[in-house]
């Protein structure tokens, strides 16, 4: 064995170690958002707190410095985009990003995340922001903080928290794609707006049991590729996807007995996360290799199963007659063409997550908008539900009755996830441009769909996407996959003329 290859050795047992630590941290986070009791908060926050510096001392560690030094002056370690060279790459970004914050900062981002969290589930089931206020003001300091601490060059103080989900990506590159998408999904919703065309939404809020909610949803993430033998699926307040580790996926969602859409789209999103972590090389756990490129392109995972596949009238021709079947009652009288526009539904709505395919996006420029504020201290956290309250009228015409279908609604800033949001909009966006180029390259999906076929999509997926973890950064990875940089216009083009088919809308 070589110095280089002995070096290299060191180096991933390191990190792996470090990462089965913070699975650790991850498995008792993902407890406390489905099966701790309340009263656990407070000494779940001392746990978090103590494994979150102990990672962090294990990351920061002099001698990772020294591994990482040694190893890039080494003129043998491989093609700069071989799997050795990629997982001492992306060690060195997270060395030198974690080496930049105090572990002071670390612990307390952690404890105060556990008992934020804690505090938003009760502000939000009783639609009481002062009760989310001080911790609310309190993660804002630690993250303004947190970007000072890493620092943003000729950027603003935004870019240093986007930089973790979306590496590479600044506040101005995201505002110059989302400026053309928002004035495209304006005219579209405007056009929409107009039609004649209503779908029967009533449909979707009979009374679905949630016994059979559960296995048919279920059902439908097998047959899209999740494998239970690897994963399961729980309820939570707010739907999230948890990979602890090679063979451990967790998925949540959260049921309505009056609001069929609610798990069973939730289920599919979050299992489009669960097929990319169940994607990803074993062998690699911990190392570049090993994990996502970046939340915009997990986003696009779970936004392709979701719309793409999971809203489409093929995999409806497939579904619908196991839902009919579950729900005998509820869909009596209900055709395939009134079930397929009723999902399909285009309006304005106050929440995020139950948001149509047209109208999501807004929904996050909206939160893209606020949180640079919050960041740059332009907006007090104390002004959010006014400001929310407004923006959210300017952006969708309606009043917001109360804080829980408003600010209140989803978990990011309680868990100190600023900086989070433009993922979802960048992912819709790639999943669009991965969507398209599947198509060219396997021929006819839809048939597929409509025979409960969706092995040759997930498989192209994991060939295409899953299997090079971080070897690309994201804008590089859609080019290697589509041929094209980043755009918004295969997403248009997808909304346009499958929602101008649905609403009668003259081009």
């Amino acid at each position: 064995m070589s110095r280089t290859d002995e070096l290299y050795a060191e180096l991933t047992r390191m990190l792996r170690e470090t990462a089965v630590l913070g699975s650790c941290s991850s498995a008792l986070g993902w407890d406390e958002q489905t099966y701790m009791p309340a009263g656990g908060a407070g000494f779940r926050s001392e746990q978090l707190g103590m494994l979150a510096g102990m990672t962090h001392e294990r990351a920061t560690s002099s001698r990772i410095g020294e591994l990482l030094s040694e190893l890039e002056s080494s003129s043998d370690i491989g093609d700069p985009d071989s799997d050795r060279v990629v997982n001492i790459r992306e060690a060195r970004r997270n060395y030198t990003r974690a080496t930049k914050l105090p572990r002071r900062l670390v612990e307390e981002l952690s404890r105060t995340s556990t008992l934020a969290q804690q505090a938003w589930v009760k502000a939000r089931e009783d639609a009481e922001f002062p009760v989310f206020l001080p911790w609310l003001e309190k993660m804002i300091a630690l993250k303004r903080e947190e970007a000072q601490a890493i620092g943003f060059g000729d950027g603003v103080p935004y870019d240093a928290l986007l930089d973790d989900y979306e590496p590479g990506m600044t506040t101005a590159e995201v505002a110059s794609v989302f400026g053309p998408l928002r004035d495209e999904l304006v005219r579209l919703v405007t056009a929409i707006h107009h039609s004649p065309r209503r779908p029967k939404v009533e449909i979707l809020e009979r009374h679905y049991p949630k016994i059979p909610q559960i296995v048919v949803s279920e059902a439908a993430s097998k047959s899209i590729g999740f494998d239970f033998s690897r994963g399961r699926i729980d309820a939570s307040a707010h739907p999230f996807c948890s990979g602890f580790g090679p063979g451990d996926c967790r998925l949540t969602t959260r049921y309505n007995d009056h609001h069929f859409p609610s798990a069973f789209f939730g289920v599919l999103h979050e299992s489009g996360h669960g097929i990319y972590e169940q994607g990803l090389p074993t062998d690699s756990f911990g190392l570049g290799i090993g994990q996502a490129d970046s939340l915009g392109i997990h986003e696009s995972q779970s936004r392709m199963w979701e719309n793409f596949v999971g809203r489409s009238r093929p995999f409806w021709t497939y579904m619908f007659p196991t839902v009919q079947q579950a729900f005998p009652v509820a869909l009596a009288d209900v055709g395939f063409e009134d079930f397929y526009f009723a999902i399909n539904d285009v309006r304005p709505s106050f929440i995020r997550v139950e948001a149509d395919e047209v109208t999501y996006n807004l929904h996050i420029m909206l939160r893209f908008e606020m949180e640079q504020q919050l960041i740059a201290g332009d907006l007090k956290p104390a002004d959010v539900p006014g400001v929310w309250n407004e923006k959210f009228s300017q952006f969708f015409g309606l009043a917001v009755p109360n804080d829980a279908l408003g600010c209140l609604q989803d978990i990011h800033w309680s868990a100190g996830l600023l900086g989070y949001f433009p993922t979802y909009a960048l992912g819709n966006m790639y999943s669009a441009q991965f969507f398209e180029a599947a198509r060219r390259d396997l021929g006819d999906l839809e048939t597929a769909f409509a025979a409960g076929q969706f092995r040759p999509l997930k498989e192209w997926l994991n060939d295409k996407i899953h299997r090079h973890g971080k070897r690309f950064p994201a804008k590089r990875l859609v080019e290697e996959v589509t041929g094209e940089p980043l755009s918004y216009k295969p997403l248009i083009t997808h909304l346009q003329r499958k929602f101008g088919d649905l609403y009668g809308l003259t081009s």
